[in-house]
């Protein structure tokens, strides 16, 4: 091509046009997630979120995640729909621990060359699961960028900013010695641990058809995250919580302990975590030591509540209410030093 020959930038490998496909396509997913206290829509340089009157002395909770290496699966898989349910559930989670609702949320999707049908799936999945988290997908950056990733691929990664009144904030201070540790059930390995999954995967054969207690392998191992936004926002507007914990990477050893005071620790009774069939394959195949399960996996318990024992039957008379599998996984215990949880 001579030097002289005129040049645009679909000739460098973006295409404006794609990307406005993209926008119009989204803008009745992202629609639906909207709030009252939503301003303007989508286009402008910035979004805009009315805080007034809702709140009396507002904490502003933030967070930022992306889903690891379980998005390289749902590239090889073609599965694209339900991974931005997993980018929301990642981050409104983790706010959701200290008492935060979640307001608002925005995405950055990112790729070599954009792929219209497969950017919209994405996205309706971050708006899906901005829908069942109550907060509004008020913005976000789909970026195009030849030569920075390979043919099918893309990254992803979402940012949520929640609130809580000062007075209620969740931050470890209530925790006593004797709490007990109440585990809500996961979906399956959430968005965890996926290096070791996809490694034992390939080594199994990729056998994507198995059987693991009645649905196969594949759809356990892709199954989103359980957002638990509404039941727990539910649970705190009725119960005194002490801390809550989301059980990610770390699992279960490394989450938890987070929100317990110096001076105490934990003791999680293990015979109590049935693994679900899909950790079982997992340590199974992969003949994972326990001790790497714990903190790798969250081994079927994705979010954790600290209360105290006489507040239990309560709580979990309203899990069960809302359709949350729990269970006594363990309690607080005094402890010092380094070895400050204990399974077994």
């Amino acid at each position: 091509m001579s030097s002289s020959t005129p040049l645009t930038y679909r000739d460098a490998g973006v295409d404006i046009d794609a990307g406005n496909e993209v926008v119009e396509r989204i803008k009745p997913l992202v629609k639906r997630t909207f709030r009252p206290e939503v301003m303007g829509g989508l286009g402008g340089f910035g979004a805009l979120f009315d805080l007034s009157g809702k709140y009396r002395e507002p904490v502003l909770v933030s967070g930022t995640d992306g889903v690891g290496t379980k998005l390289k699966l749902a590239q090889q898989l073609n599965r694209h729909d339900t991974i931005g349910i997993d980018l929301v559930g990642m981050c409104v989670n983790d706010v959701l621990v200290q008492g935060a609702e979640p307001l608002f949320f925005l995405d950055y999707f990112a790729t070599g060359k954009l792929h219209v049908d497969t950017t919209v799936a994405v996205v309706g999945g971050i708006a899906k699961g901005c829908e069942l988290a109550g907060c509004a997908l008020i913005g976000g950056e789909t970026a195009e960028m030849p030569d920075m990733y390979p043919p099918g691929e893309y990254d992803l990664a979402g940012f949520t900013v929640g609130a809580v009144e000062k007075s209620q904030l969740l931050d470890g201070a209530k925790v006593r010695e004797g709490d007990v540790l109440l585990g809500i059930a996961s979906s399956g390995p959430h968005s965890n641990g996926y290096s070791l999954v996809r490694k034992i995967f390939e080594r199994a054969g990729r056998p994507a058809d198995l059987d693991v207690g009645g649905v196969k392998l594949i759809d356990a191992l892709m199954a989103p995250t359980t957002i638990y936004v509404k039941p727990i926002l539910q649970l705190l507007r009725d119960h005194a919580l002490h801390a809550m914990a989301h059980i990610t990477g770390g699992g279960l050893t490394e989450n938890i302990i987070r929100v317990i005071p110096d001076g105490l620790g934990l003791d999680i009774d293990a015979s109590s975590i049935v693994l679900p069939p899909v950790f079982d394959w997992l340590q199974s195949e992969g003949a994972v030591p326990a001790h790497e399960m714990w903190r790798t996996f969250n081994c079927g318990v994705g979010f954790v509540l600290v209360l105290a024992p006489g507040d239990v039957a309560a709580v979990s008379a309203d899990l069960t209410r809302q359709g949350l599998a729990h269970r006594n996984i363990g309690a607080v215990v005094k402890a010092s030093g380094d070895e400050r949880v204990r399974i077994g």
